[in-house]
Formats: C-alpha cells, sequence, structure tokens
C-alpha cells in the first residue's frame, strides 16, 4: 500500500510544478534516465573547485525546478539537469529510495547521495563534507522561501535525512527569513 501511496503524493507535485502552457511534447525524454552514483572522493565545503556535478531530473515544464538549478549554479556547483517525462521522474525517485512523503518536483543524485527538491546549496554542501551514513537528504514539497521557490511570506522549513530503509530525521532547520 505505501508505494502507491508515493506514486500519488509525486504525481501531484509533478503536476503542481507544470506549466498549463507546455505542448503535449513537454518533458518527453530521448532515453530513460539512468541512476548514476558518483564515486569522487570526500569534498571539502570550502572550495567550489573540489564539488562534484549535482545530476539533476526534472521536468522540462517546472520553472522552479529551473530556480533551483541556477541557485545550485551559483554556488559553485557543476549541474548536470536532465528534462524527463513524469515516469522517469517517478523511475528515478522510486529507484534512488525516496520515502514518498519526501517527494518534490525533483530529484538529484550527487556524488552517491539523493537529494529531494529544494535542498540549499549550504546543505548539500554540509552532506558532501560530514558523508554520513544516509541515502540521501531532501525538503518535502515546496516551502515558500526555499532556493527555486523564493516570493512573499518565506516561511521556515526542515531539511530531512533519509535511508535505504524509509527512515527519516531533521538534517537541519532553515528560515529564509
Amino acid at each position: 500500500m505505501r508505494r502507491p501511496l508515493a506514486l500519488v503524493l509525486s504525481t501531484l507535485t509533478l503536476s503542481a510544478c507544470a506549466n498549463a502552457d507546455a505542448s503535449p511534447e513537454a518533458g518527453r525524454a530521448d532515453a530513460a534516465p539512468q541512476m548514476v552514483v558518483a564515486t569522487a572522493t570526500p569534498v571539502s565545503a570550502a572550495s567550489p573547485q573540489e564539488l562534484p556535478t549535482i545530476l539533476v531530473y526534472k521536468t522540462s515544464t517546472c520553472l522552479c525546478c529551473q530556480g533551483w538549478v541556477e541557485h545550485l549554479r551559483a554556488e559553485g556547483f557543476a549541474v548536470d539537469a536532465r528534462d524527463v517525462s513524469p515516469q522517469d521522474l517517478m523511475r528515478v525517485k522510486m529507484d534512488g529510495g525516496i520515502p514518498g512523503p519526501m517527494s518534490s518536483c525533483h530529484s538529484a543524485i550527487v556524488d552517491g547521495y539523493m537529494v529531494e527538491g529544494h535542498v540549499p546549496a549550504d546543505q548539500i554542501r554540509q552532506l558532501l563534507a560530514e558523508r554520513p551514513e544516509i541515502a540521501g537528504i531532501g525538503v518535502p514539497g515546496m516551502p515558500v522561501g526555499s532556493p527555486g521557490m523564493e516570493g512573499p511570506n518565506a516561511q521556515p522549513y526542515q531539511v530531512l535525512s533519509f535511508t535505504h530503509g524509509g527512515q527519516t530525521a531533521i538534517f537541519a532547520d532553515v528560515d529564509p527569513r
């Protein structure tokens, strides 16, 4: 029962993020996404040139996903952004072990970790510097004030960690105000 709920949550998130003016061809990919696990050496949080490339899977119609990609680039990360179909994005989430309630509009892989949703670059740097025994980190939903979701009335939110078994914990509290 849990997986269908994850599919429903992710599908709702994806459709909420889509541009209504998109053509029927939008979001299609030439090839299905493949899980890529980088094996770079651990990085220090200080030096941008040592940061590994972040592989981002998103739909072509999602403007907030593009905003998050731009945030990462502005923070010194190299980004390989790939537009995929909603179905292929769901496959990335499922293959990456992202818990259903953690689902957001895009998924990323960096140095062997999954990053789900609008996670700030400084939290990704912390993840890479500390190298905890987790599957990844994420920001559930699309909170106003998170990177790519800037706007009035920003509210505090949490970055959560998750394990391969689906357990979650608070990784960081973020207050964008």
